[in-house]
């Protein structure tokens, strides 16, 4: 046999074998991800009620509009919880409401770093010591001083209404071809991830998750601010950067955060301000920004992720436009129950309107752990 010959051959099975390899990774990964969705049996096919309960929704309720098998579903479902279920409509299975889940986490980047709560109550409550608690060491028989009484303030989120209106025609619906469960998540998730992203930024609270931006700041430290208002930083100039080393702010704004605080800590801001920051260098003239090295890896802010939200504020006077924390402990976003779909073929023919809600709510929970960069003057 010829070398040629010979290395074409070896090169054939090489590729025989890396894409036999890659196939068998394929499909692993392809029974991971069905085993791991909710409803799942311990076989990786669908448990009997998770299908009924589809099945029922995508063609029954969605495709011809008969909730007939869907309601004696639920009603099933709420006689052996006891629980009340939403107002109104009728709740998304389970398997197609986790895949909601899972593209709000990849549209919404404010979802992505902030600690989300299943709730079963109309609100949550939450009490946030801010010292007082005396401590100290002692020997094993050494008596022990009275402590002080802890000063604890009540952190109370109302979930609001966040709602989507998806419309298809009904010649849509009837046809065997069409996909009503892609349909719907990627209408419904794209809505509330736009919805929830603005308001965990700028939110006014009432029906709706209170925005971090929307609270008091203060350029006091965290020891003398007042509960519930977040620190600032300010830049020293009017609508801008410092004309000389503006780097340095953005160092000053990460060492105001403590640094117990500052290992799960990220940069946020909208493209317009990170295109600014991106063209920053440090004093030996590299620059502060560094790129992801790989795929899924975020980009860094000296040292820090950076996450890119256009819900920020562009650089104006006085504008908050750069936030620096650890989200996850700074804010808590709640949502009760899962989705729920309304079913409305008369209002708008001769479209089928698919009124899909979710109650979520969300506040800052605690202020030490954000602080923000203001574009201002220094304050007199």
């Amino acid at each position: 046999m010829e070398m040629t010959d010979l290395k074409a051959a070896i090169d054939d099975y090489t590729g025989a074998a890396e894409h036999g390899i890659l196939s068998l990774k394929e499909r692993l990964d392809h029974m991971e991800t069905k085993l791991s969705r909710p409803g799942m049996a311990a076989d990786g096919f669908m448990g009997a009620e998770a299908r009924d309960h589809k099945d029922a929704f995508l063609k029954g309720f969605m495709m011809k509009g008969d909730d007939t098998a869907l309601r004696t579903l639920e009603a099933k479902a709420l006689s052996s919880t006891g629980n009340s279920g939403g107002d109104g409509g009728y709740a998304i299975p389970t398997v197609i409401d986790a895949e909601i889940e899972k593209q709000l986490r990849l549209l919404s980047p404010m979802r992505s770093i902030v600690k989300v709560k299943a709730i079963e109550t109309s609100n949550y409550k939450r009490l946030v010591n801010i010292g007082g608690t005396a401590s100290g060491w002692v020997g094993e028989t050494d008596g022990r001083s009275v402590t002080g009484t802890p000063q604890l303030k009540e952190v109370a989120i109302t979930p609001g209404e966040i709602y989507a209106n998806a419309a298809a025609t009904q010649r849509a619906l009837d046809d065997m071809q069409f996909d009503g469960e892609a349909w719907l998540q990627e209408e419904v998730a794209e809505e509330f991830a736009a919805q929830e992203s603005a308001a965990i930024v700028s939110g006014n609270g009432t029906d709706k998750p209170k925005g971090f931006l929307t609270y008091t700041t203060a350029e006091t430290g965290d020891a003398t601010r007042a509960f519930g208002e977040i620190q600032h930083i300010l830049t020293g100039v009017d609508g801008g950067f410092p004309a000389s080393n503006p780097a340095d702010i953005l160092i000053d704004l990460v060492h105001a955060l403590s640094s117990r605080y500052r290992a799960n800590a990220k940069f946020v801001m909208n493209s317009s301000t990170l295109a600014a920051v991106r063209k920053f260098k440090d004093a030996d003239g590299n620059f502060i920004w560094r790129a992801g090295l790989m795929e899924g890896q975020p980009d860094m802010l000296l040292g820090y992720p950076v996450v890119e939200v256009e819900d920020m504020p562009a650089v104006a006077t006085d504008s908050l436009s750069i936030a620096f924390g650890d989200f996850d402990r700074a804010y808590t976003l709640v949502e009760r129950t899962g989705t729920r779909v309304l079913r409305d073929p008369y209002t708008n023919k001769p479209y089928v309107n698919f009124y899909a809600t979710r109650r979520v709510g969300g506040a800052v929970v605690n202020d030490d752990a954000i602080k923000l960069l203001k574009f201002s003057a220094p304050e007199e």
